[in-house]
């Protein structure tokens, strides 16, 4: 099998209609079918399945297993495309760790597929890459996030520390790629940093970008709108927001009181996919079911599920 072939299929399956369209506010389409990208903490592997088969080990389409030590826990996942490397799976775990995986044929990958990686410590919670520039941000929740710039965007081995920003809680970290710039969340809020320089001249600044939550209120995931260009969609304790970015003035709007709500994100068609905790087995934070509002639950027995991530190329 060539190299990528795997993610390649996964992009021909995961939308109706032409790949490369761009949605714009308020526009959906009526395919629900793609592809669900999971942290699992028990076995503690990334997992993708296709939304429509059970969530079985014969039915997995890709995994990533590090084992423990430093990357136990495993608290996030972002698959994303490169212009030079092709489909890149970008991962991070409480125990310390980051890294990116350059996706090729294999279908079970492990530790000696790394590309990259790093520790940033501090319980990294979410990670992100910057398109064009190649440079990678990490957030960790002991306050603070961790900026890695490439001497060139083809090499990700050259990926170094160059910056850490201070924000205190930091839960989560996505790029926005209507108005170019790097979402953060935190304890009471969510900020937008400006990209600036390039390579290991790369630096993040928050430019006044900033929407409150409320001081009391810990942010924890932070997932694009694939169905409205122009909102974010943030879970926290007290709740799940909308973040309207349209015409550059950032305010919130609450949708929902549910608590503790690890993951949150909606899909082109309409379509809600979420996990909950729901303070029961190995890890309290986790649940063995991921929901969809339109579809059938998927439940994995003994599994404990973090995050969860819609696959698809409308946001890269």
């Amino acid at each position: 099998m060539q190299r990528r072939t795997i993610l390649r299929g996964l992009a021909a399956g995961a939308i109706a209609g032409p790949a490369a369209a761009v949605l714009g506010p308020g526009e959906a389409r009526a395919a629900t079918s793609y592809y669900v990208a999971t942290t699992e903490q028990v076995k503690n592997k990334v997992m993708v399945w296709h939304k429509s088969k059970t969530f079985t080990d014969a039915n997995l389409h890709w995994s990533f297993s590090p084992g423990g030590g430093a990357w136990s826990n495993l608290s996030d996942v972002k698959i994303r495309s490169t212009s030079a490397q092709g489909w890149i799976a970008l991962v991070c775990a409480s125990g310390g760790k980051a890294g990116i995986i350059d996706i090729g044929s294999e279908k079970a990958t492990e530790l000696n597929d790394l590309a990259w990686n790093a520790t940033p410590g501090g319980n990294p919670h979410a990670i992100e890459r910057i398109p064009g520039n190649g440079s990678v941000v990490v957030a960790s929740s002991h306050g603070y996030l961790t900026l890695y710039a490439p001497t060139s965007v083809s090499n990700l081995g050259s990926l170094a520390k160059v910056q850490t920003v201070s924000l205190a809680g930091a839960h989560g970290v996505l790029w926005d790629p209507t108005y170019k710039l790097l979402w953060a969340i935190g304890k009471g809020t969510l900020r937008g940093y400006a990209v600036e320089g390039t390579y290991r001249n790369t630096r993040l600044r928050h430019y006044g970008a900033a929407v409150s939550l409320g001081s009391s209120n810990l942010g924890h995931d932070l997932q694009p709108d694939y169905s409205n260009t122009q909102r974010l969609l943030c879970t926290a304790t007290d709740g799940v927001y909308e973040i309207s970015t349209a015409g550059g003035s950032f305010s919130k709007r609450k949708i929902s009181s549910e608590t503790r709500v690890k993951a949150y994100v909606r899909h082109s068609s309409g379509e809600v996919l979420s996990v909950r905790a729901d303070n029961a087995g190995s890890r309290t934070w986790g649940s063995p079911t991921v929901r969809f509002s339109q579809s059938p639950d998927r439940t994995r027995s003994g599994a404990e599920f973090y995050k969860a991530r819609i696959w698809t190329p409308d946001f890269q």
